[in-house]
């Protein structure tokens, strides 16, 4: 028969209104008794009710979670981050996929906001506009976008796209191409302002081949403008794009990296697998994931969700086998 708040209440001498008060809203009890009263919730194997806890304490114990698509395989090392976090924390995690669909994301967010504390939106493609409307309806977390004061935990794109390029420069590349993600994706943008920046220091030309679906068909689709642009090596937006391009460049009997080099963004598990192994700029998924609800727990605690709060971490390029030296210019 599973415990009770009376069973607790009796193993630790105590009031069943002071287990609830110590379970819930810690800091209203005495630290030694809320000791005592967790010690005994342990032993016995309690777990509070959480529609009577949001009672006591105004809230869910849930936190919401969007992600723009959870068939790309670098948003569930996010979402298992997220999950693994909240779990130590005792809050269950309502999670919606918009499916790439800017338009989606502010229904998603009206739709999860009553039934959760707070969010995390994992890389939003809707507009600034919207975002900061909804924001005024629940606490809102953003992992890899900006807008305004928003507390958001974002990865060191420019650092990861100096790396790649770094790279690139001491392999003797002159001429790169970037292959872009969603035209409305914060993330893209950033990555492409740090390629031209880096690759202007560098003295080295970047070739923009345009705006393509962030999965394997959108690679497939760029690698030939790549080949058309005459470069030497490739940046990808994410890995599934570069998967794309290497299969393409395969197709076509254009050999990685003798002839074109190709760097990824992401490093999901297949980048590793690919033949060859694919160079990527390494980003660190479920760590962003466990962050960003730290993060919203700090709002959450503080009371306040219009304080600026801002994490960045860092990025990490992984060099494999698709990169190697650029080949002899042509006469």
């Amino acid at each position: 028969m599973a415990a009770t708040i009376r069973d607790v209440a009796r193993a630790a001498g105590v009031s069943p209104s002071t287990v609830s008060r110590a379970l819930a809203s810690s800091e209203l009890v005495n630290p030694a008794t809320r000791e005592r009263v967790q010690q005994a919730a342990d032993r016995l194997g309690y777990r509070p009710n959480r529609a009577a806890r949001g009672l006591i304490t105004g809230r869910t114990g849930n936190l919401g979670l969007i992600v723009p698509d959870l068939a790309n395989p670098f948003f569930p090392s996010i979402v298992k981050g997220i999950q693994a976090r909240a779990r130590q924390l005792d809050y269950a995690v309502f999670l919606a996929d918009s499916d790439e669909d800017a338009a989606a994301e502010p229904g998603l967010v009206r739709a999860l906001a009553k039934q959760v504390d707070g969010m995390v939106l994992c890389s939003p493609r809707m507009t600034e506009a919207d975002l900061l409307a909804v924001s005024a309806e629940t606490t809102l977390v953003l992992v890899n976008r900006r807008v305004g004061a928003l507390p958001a935990l974002t990865l060191d794109n420019a650092g990861g796209m100096r790396q790649a390029i770094a790279h690139l420069q001491a392999l003797q590349h002159v001429r790169v191409a970037w292959v872009g993600g969603p035209r409305d994706s914060w993330s893209n943008r950033e990555r492409r302002r740090a390629l031209r920046t880096a690759t202007a220091a560098a003295g080295m030309e970047l070739i923009d081949t345009g705006n393509f679906a962030p999965q394997y068909e959108g690679g497939v689709a760029a690698a030939d403008l790549v080949v058309a642009a005459g470069v030497t090596a490739v940046i990808a937006y994410n890995d599934l794009m570069a998967l794309g391009v290497l299969s393409r460049l395969r197709a076509r009997g254009i050999a990685v990296p003798d002839q074109i080099s190709v760097v990824g963004t992401d490093d999901i598990p297949l980048s590793g697998m690919a033949n060859p192994a694919l160079t990527t700029v390494a980003l660190p998924k479920e760590a962003a994931g466990r962050q960003s609800v730290d993060l919203l727990m700090s709002v959450l605690h503080e009371g306040d969700d219009t304080a600026p709060a801002r994490r960045e971490l860092p990025t990490q390029l992984l060099v494999r086998d698709s990169t190697g030296v650029a080949p002899p210019a042509h006469p």
